[in-house]
């Protein structure tokens, strides 16, 4: 009977041993296939950053902009073994541009790419660290539980020192009715709430977006209309402006374009975002007496003097506040 008991209990011993092994097998398989994933998304972000080089590399100095060049194609074109070092000497250039020289979508795209970086190591770094820790456990390496698979390794790059203030281009639109009033709309920054002001339709410019199709998009979300690209006659202004919405500071850049609402049209903001209908209390459109008599704060600042340039318009793009 003895026997009986020392031979089941070996047999469930080893039954729970190989239940163990193979959830700790299936395991590092599902890392493994993590760390794989993490890889390919850092190699992603780390060969759009150097798109976007290339890119900045002509809006800046020639001999700068060359030596930036280099830099991009051989980061991203370098073998796994050299990767680090080349990575790491486009990070060093790209902290030395001087951004304010660039056009602010530039620099819009340039800070994603960044941020993109920066996330895709982390999430790659958490992955190779968890499954190396699998691998070195002892069980694990006498078995030898992860197979053929190569040991991970971390990717040992800087990450970019990211900028305070986020770069926001955006797009506009002037929108005018048959009277020649302008749509505005009141709203408040969530973290000042008591303090209101009027500005024109419009909004940032998302990643890939051209001004045009950004401006189109906005006025679809925020008034209902739809226009024909053709429509919107422009950029009219541009208005770079330092600011700060729900307690983050932005580097700003708007361009102004100019449309004229067929008769009959109404405003419908169904479309609104949910920081949208939180933030903007009301619309109304506004005569140039109107805009001149207020005591309200109306953005562009100068707007009420502006509207009688754009009828009709001579072509010329303004600088406004």
């Amino acid at each position: 009977m003895t026997v009986w008991v020392v031979v089941f209990t070996a047999m469930a011993v080893l039954v729970l041993v190989g239940i163990w092994l193979v959830g700790v097998a299936n395991r590092l398989d599902r890392l493994h296939v993590r760390t794989d994933a993490a890889w390919a998304a850092l190699d992603a972000a780390l060969a759009r950053r150097a798109v976007v080089a290339r890119a900045v590399s002509g809006g800046i100095d020639p001999l700068a902009g060359d030596r930036l060049r280099v830099l991009a194609d051989r980061a991203e074109h370098a073998a796994r073994p050299d990767r680090e070092p080349a990575e790491n000497a486009l990070t060093r250039e790209l902290a030395s541009v001087d951004r304010r020289c660039l056009p602010l979508t530039l620099v819009a795209e340039l800070g994603d790419a960044e941020h993109r970086v920066v996330i895709a190591r982390r999430v790659h770094g958490d992955a190779v660290r968890d499954t190396l820790a699998i691998r070195r456990r002892r069980p694990v390496r006498w078995l030898k539980l992860a197979g053929t698979a190569p040991s991970p390794q971390y990717l040992e790059i800087a990450e970019p020192s990211l900028a305070e203030d986020v770069a926001r281009p955006a797009a506009r639109v002037v929108l005018l009715d048959a009277a020649g009033r302008v749509l505005l709309f009141r709203g408040h920054d969530p973290a000042r709430a008591d303090e209101h002001y009027w500005f024109t339709p419009g909004g940032g410019v998302e990643p890939g977006e051209d001004l045009r199709s950004a401006a189109l998009r906005e006025v679809r979300e925020e008034t209902g209309m739809e226009f024909a690209p053709d429509s919107l006659t422009g950029p009219v202004w541009r208005r770079r402006v330092a600011f700060s919405f729900g307690g983050r500071s932005y580097d700003g850049e708007e361009w102004f374009y100019l449309a004229r609402v067929p008769d009959g049209s109404t405003v419908d903001t169904s479309g609104f975002t949910e920081v949208e209908a939180a933030t903007i209390a009301e619309h109304r459109w506004w005569s140039e007496p109107d805009l001149r008599a207020t005591g309200d704060t109306v953005y562009p600042a100068q707007l009420a003097e502006l509207l009688a340039d754009l009828q009709p318009w001579d072509g010329t793009l303004r600088a406004v506040r």
